[in-house]
Formats: structure tokens, C-alpha cells, sequence
């Protein structure tokens, strides 16, 4: 019998949290909070450790006091091929606006791929980690074989979802 969950073989079904070491909780809760709109959410009390839990546009972020903020290295460039977490948004106007207003520097990028064009924003949280925010739903993913051309939107990826799961509905005699 063929494996049907070849392309999943860890049966996953979606990103849950990153966890991010940080200088200072407070301080990266407040940029998580009021830059990017994350929630505060309870953590376990079995937790022996400072932190903190957030969670908004379908993810947690996991925020973890460093044991020793004074040895953490500061990245002061931003460089878009450093390690980022990418959110969605809907007007890139808007977010280079806010970011200006809010005095947080940024680098903008823009990719095309055959006449469509991606802007991408990229800036670090108060730790240095780098954070992008695109419109990078414009593109379309192209599977390299074997999938149809679907775009990165989360509802794309639910319809995708959902017509395997019919694909794979036994038939009841």
C-alpha cells in the first residue's frame, strides 16, 4: 500500500510557536505586543523560568529571559538573508508608515518573479532577531513537481488541505 502521507510523514499540521531568547522579557513583550499586536497569554506555572507567551496571526511566540543578557550578541545590521520570522500584511504603505512614525529602522527589498512584484520590509525585534513583513502573498508558490500553482495564503493552504483530505476519503462500499 502506498504511503499517503509521504509528504507529511510526521502527520503536522501547523506551526505552533517560535521561542526566542531575549535580554529583556519586558521589553521584547512591549515590541511583540505594540509593534506587532501579539496578545499576552498564560503560561504553564510548572515554568520555572522567566518568560513570557504570546500569541496573534496564528502563532505563539515563546519569549525566554536570557541567563545572561550582558553576553547576548546585538546585531546592529539588518541583513534580509538572516534567520526572520515573515508576517503577511495587507497595505505595505501603511506598515513603512507606521515603522517610520514609530522611529524603527528598516530595510526594504523587492523581489520579481515573471512581472509579479513581492515588497518586503525587514527590522529587528530589541534583541536583534529579524522580522519581515511583505505582501509576499502576491507570489505564487510553484510546487518544483507533482502540485498545482497555488499562492502563500493561509486560506490557499487550507483549500489545499482540505482537497487532499477528500482525495483520501475511503469509499464506503
Amino acid at each position: 500500500m502506498k504511503d499517503q502521507n509521504k509528504g507529511n510523514p510526521l502527520h503536522l499540521s501547523s506551526l505552533n510557536h517560535i521561542s526566542l531568547v531575549c535580554k529583556s522579557v519586558d521589553e521584547s513583550t512591549h515590541f511583540y505586543q505594540n509593534i506587532l499586536g501579539f496578545v499576552p497569554v498564560r503560561r504553564p506555572g510548572s515554568l520555572k523560568f522567566d518568560g513570557a507567551w504570546l500569541f496573534g496571526h496564528g502563532i505563539g511566540i515563546h519569549l525566554l529571559q536570557s541567563e545572561d543578557p550582558q553576553s547576548m550578541p546585538k546585531k546592529t545590521v539588518i541583513n534580509p538573508k538572516d534567520n526572520h520570522i515573515s508576517f503577511q500584511c495587507e497595505n505595505m504603505g501603511m506598515v513603512e508608515k507606521k515603522l517610520g512614525e514609530m522611529g524603527i529602522e528598516y530595510v526594504r527589498q523587492r523581489v520579481e518573479e515573471g512581472g509579479v512584484n513581492v515588497d518586503q520590509l525587514f527590522f529587528h525585534d530589541p534583541d536583534g532577531f529579524m522580522v519581515e513583513i511583505c505582501n509576499c502573498d502576491n507570489l505564487p508558490m510553484i510546487p518544483l513537481a507533482g502540485e498545482m500553482v497555488r499562492s502563500c495564503s493561509r486560506i490557499n493552504l487550507q483549500m489545499h488541505q482540505q482537497q487532499q483530505q477528500q482525495i483520501h476519503v475511503p469509499v464506503q462500499p
